[in-house]
């Protein structure tokens, strides 16, 4: 079944994401990814596009309570369609 999530980075690196939502397969591995930027930039990446900066997964994403037990981060479930409008939004964006 696949899931979405939003994960909030609370940290103070000028190039690292501040956001990063996530599309997962039913195993929890990452389909779709989108990474936000404190200057507002997006970037994304899929099976087919990985770079540099921003490529999927190789693990399994745990599941929010463990993401949420680190102080820096801030992990919750969301609909597709919020997945669906920042994945538009970063896909404009390239």
């Amino acid at each position: 079944m696949t899931s979405y999530v939003k994960v909030q980075w609370l940290h103070e690196f000028a190039e690292e994401p501040v956001e990063l939502f996530s599309e997962l397969d039913g195993d929890r591995y990452e389909v779709r990814k989108v990474e936000v930027y404190r200057d507002g930039r997006l970037d994304w990446a899929d099976a087919s596009r990985q770079t540099n900066s921003i490529g999927l997964g190789e693990a399994p994403v745990p599941d929010l309570e463990e993401i949420n037990v680190q102080e820096e981060f801030r992990a919750k479930s969301i609909t597709a369609a919020e997945f669906a409008a920042v994945w538009v939004r970063a896909r404009r964006m390239r």
